[in-house]
C-alpha cells in the first residue's frame, strides 16, 4: 500500500505540480469537444504505469493510453487483475488553475477493486482504501458516522441536467427535499473523500467512467458508505459504455432514502 502511495506522489512531484498554473501554449488538448487532456496528464501515466508495472507485472488500463486504444479497457473484466490510472482527476480544473484535482490509482481483481489510492496534491492529503481491511486519509482510519436524521439537513451532489429524465422525471423538484445540493467540484477524487470524511452525505452520478469512480467507491465502501447502482447492485469497475447511474451515501439508510426521493418512489 506504501509503496502505491510513493509512486503517486512522486510521479505527482516530477510532472504534475510544476504545470500547475504553469500550462505552456499547446500543451493543454481536447481528446473529444469539451474533454481537456493536458502534458501532465500523459507524462503523469507512463511514469505511474512503468512503475506499477514493475511492483506487479499486471496490465494497465490508463485514462490517456484507453483513449488511444478503447480496447485496453477489456482487460477489467478479461485479466485476472489489472492496475486503473486516473493521472489527474479534475483535468478541467487542472487547467483552470483551480486546486480541485487528484492522482488515482486502484487495483482490480476480477472486476472489483480490492485496493485504491488518491492523492490530493495541493492539499497533500493521501487517501488509501483495501477491500475487507479499511480506509484511510494520511495513515489515519476513517469510519464514516450515519448522515443526520432527516433529508433536510443532508448535503450531497449532482449534475441534474446530465441525468436521464425518464430515469428521475420531476428530479428538478424533488432536489429540495434535500438541505444542500450542489453541482460537485468537478474530480470525484476530490468528492468521494468529502463523503468518507463526513463532509458530503451523498453523491449522485450519471457517466460513470471506471478510473473516476473505482477508486473512491472502494474508499466510501471501507469507511462505512455505499456505492451502488441505482437497483442496488454494488458497484464494479466496468469498462466504458457500461452501466450508467451511481449512487453513493454515507450509509445504507442515508442510500435508500436518496434514492427513493431521486427516483420519485412512495415513502
Amino acid at each position: 500500500m506504501e509503496k502505491v502511495a510513493e509512486i503517486l506522489t512522486e510521479a505527482s512531484a516530477e510532472v504534475v505540480e510544476p504545470r500547475f498554473r504553469a500550462l505552456a501554449a499547446g500543451e493543454v488538448m481536447e481528446k473529444s469537444p469539451g474533454d481537456l487532456v493536458t502534458v501532465a496528464d500523459r507524462e503523469a501515466e507512463v511514469i505511474i504505469t512503468r512503475r506499477l508495472r514493475e511492483l506487479l507485472p499486471v496490465p494497465v488500463v490508463g485514462e490517456e493510453a484507453v483513449a488511444a486504444d478503447p480496447s485496453l479497457a477489456r482487460a477489467l473484466h478479461t485479466e485476472p487483475a489489472c492496475w486503473l490510472v486516473d493521472p489527474v482527476d479534475g483535468t478541467a480544473n487542472f487547467v483552470a488553475g483551480r486546486p480541485d484535482f487528484a492522482v488515482m490509482v486502484s487495483l482490480i481483481r476480477d472486476g472489483e477493486a480490492v485496493a485504491a489510492w488518491i492523492w490530493q496534491p495541493m492539499t497533500r492529503t493521501a487517501y488509501a482504501a483495501e477491500l475487507g481491511a479499511g480506509a484511510w486519509r494520511d495513515g489515519r482510519r476513517l469510519t464514516r458516522a450515519a448522515a443526520a436524521d432527516t433529508p433536510e439537513k443532508w448535503r450531497g451532489s449532482m449534475k441534474p441536467w446530465f441525468l436521464a429524465r425518464d430515469v428521475f422525471p420531476g428530479l428538478r423538484d424533488r432536489v429540495h427535499a434535500f438541505g444542500q445540493v450542489t453541482g460537485g467540484r468537478r474530480s470525484a477524487g476530490v468528492e468521494y473523500p468529502q463523503v468518507a470524511d463526513g463532509d458530503m452525505d451523498f453523491l449522485v452520478y450519471w457517466r460513470t467512467l471506471p478510473w473516476d469512480h473505482a477508486p473512491g467507491s472502494l474508499l466510501v465502501r471501507e469507511a462505512g458508505g455505499v456505492s451502488a447502482r441505482l437497483d442496488g447492485t454494488p458497484y464494479r469497475a466496468d469498462p466504458p459504455g457500461g452501466v450508467d447511474g451511481l449512487l453513493v451515501a454515507s450509509d445504507p439508510q442515508t442510500w435508500e432514502q436518496t434514492r427513493a426521493i431521486l427516483l420519485g418512489l412512495p415513502d
